[in-house]
């Protein structure tokens, strides 16, 4: 076998807590810099955007939630992927891999052929939701063009699974890097007519990300073909299907998805209640909502990376590094979690400042509103970070469909009902939605730790 995969797994048999914290920290920082990253590509259009002004600024929000919500249903084919690849790896089954990734991108297109629709009659549904109509116009036309930027995101997903498990997550994050750059020179050449283009406004944005995420496709293609993935064979007899592996992926991703759903979901329903108080209202959200996006991305990435080292410690039988990488990841986020919240709480109009131009008179009232929504951000960031991280545990065990079931509990008779009851009977407007959401979110942290406590003495029973 490959030296690389040699080194994954012996990072997963040294059971030293420094073995744990130095292989946690390998495979999760490459994760949490792709998540960041990729989240800097809608980050910079929502910034350049924002020079366009407080309407555009909230349309550009509107599409990118309900792009959003659609896509994450299908990212759960991709996340169900990476279980069953890291299983198959600590097993050493190289055929599982490969079919397990083929049926994945199988899947992920038809998932893409079918919501296609959905985001071609974007304005109706946005005005069914009683948005504003000259908001929902506008990012109607976004979403229009920024659909078939959907269709490489999904496979690009897919195939971060198997470059992951075999331990070269690095090359998910030197690509992402590299379509980030790209991203924000394209979009500040065609949204604001820079480099002498023509400046398109939002649709130079939508272009520009189809644009950056079709490259990125290509380039990991090209990697995973020419170097170090090679072995694996992914696209001989691509079209020969497999309809056990079909159907494992599907009944695996189908409540992984809509789990993240139940989570995404529910901010995009603060979207369309704080959209319907005021556009400048949205406007502070939206701002907040990238604010604790980003730090997000840190448990999320460090969640992908506990999926993957809990898989393979399974699929070699191995209860003592199953545990120790639970513990080992739980740690690092909660640490991380708590100096990231306190950045927030303790200067939330710094961070704010960055989304908006100075010379746009809308700004001191943008400020002022997005000001509590960014401190609340911060404080719900540690049971935001721990409930991610469990979910990603229990991913590394294939446990779907209960944590789906805990999840849409925890976020929307909890979370969303919160959240409602505090914004409008209770008049606290935007404010009381975040209350809300803390409630759901601290629900769905002490439910999915308890179950994976659960499974993890289930184990001990099989496996010590």
């Amino acid at each position: 076998m490959h030296a690389p995969v040699d080194a994954v797994k012996d990072d997963i048999r040294d059971n030293s807590w420094m073995g744990h914290i130095k292989a946690t920290l390998a495979l999760g920082i490459p994760l949490i810099g792709a998540q960041l990253a990729q989240l800097g590509i809608h980050t910079t259009d929502v910034v350049i955007v924002g020079q366009l002004g407080a309407e555009k600024l909230a349309a550009m929000v509107l599409a990118g939630q309900f792009l959003f919500t659609v896509f994450i249903l299908g990212s759960g084919i991709s996340i169900a992927v990476m279980p069953m690849v890291a299983q198959a790896f600590g097993r050493g089954d190289p055929v599982a891999i490969r079919r397990s990734l083929r049926m994945g991108l199988w899947a992920s297109i038809l998932y893409w052929l079918i919501t296609l629709p959905i985001y071609l009659k974007a304005e109706p549904i946005l005005l069914l939701l009683k948005q504003k109509p000259d908001v929902a116009s506008l990012a109607a036309h976004y979403i229009a063009v920024a659909a078939f930027a959907m269709l490489p995101g999904l496979l690009f997903l897919v195939l971060r699974s198997l470059v992951s498990a075999v331990g070269r997550a690095g090359v998910i994050l030197w690509v992402t890097i590299a379509t980030l750059v790209l991203n924000a020179f394209l979009a500040y050449g065609l949204v604001l007519g820079h480099f002498g283009l023509p400046k398109m406004g939002m649709q130079g944005a939508a272009i520009v990300s189809c644009i950056v995420q079709y490259a990125g496709l290509a380039v990991l293609i090209a990697y995973i073909q020419l170097i170090e993935t090679r072995k694996y064979e992914l696209f001989v007899r691509f079209w020969r299907p497999d309809w056990h592996a079909f159907g494992e992926v599907v009944k695996l991703g189908l409540p992984i998805g809509i789990t993240v759903l139940a989570e995404v979901s529910l901010f995009t329903a603060a979207s369309l209640m704080i959209g319907s108080i005021g556009t400048m209202e949205l406007a502070a959200h939206g701002i907040s909502l990238q604010l604790a996006s980003i730090a997000f991305m840190i448990p999320l990435g460090l969640s992908q990376a506990a999926t993957v080292r809990i898989g393979v410690a399974h699929g070699q039988k191995d209860f003592d590094a199953l545990v120790k990488a639970s513990i080992t990841v739980i740690a690092i986020a909660g640490l991380i979690a708590l100096c990231g919240g306190a950045m927030l709480i303790l200067k939330p109009v710094y961070f704010a400042s960055f989304y908006v131009s100075a010379d746009n008179p809308d700004t001191p009232e943008l400020l002022r509103i997005a000001r509590n929504l960014v401190i609340v951000a911060g404080i719900f960031q540690l049971v935001d970070s721990i409930q991610a991280i469990a979910s990603g545990l229990l991913r590394g065990l294939k446990d779907a469909s209960v944590p789906m079931v805990l999840a849409l509990i925890a976020y929307w008779p909890i979370g969303f009902g919160l959240a409602w009851v505090f914004a409008f009977p209770l008049g606290y407007r935007e404010l009381g939605v975040w209350f809300g959401f803390l409630m759901g979110l601290g629900t769905a942290c002490l439910f999915l730790c308890t179950r994976f406590y659960i499974l993890v003495q289930r184990e001990r029973r099989l496996l010590a």
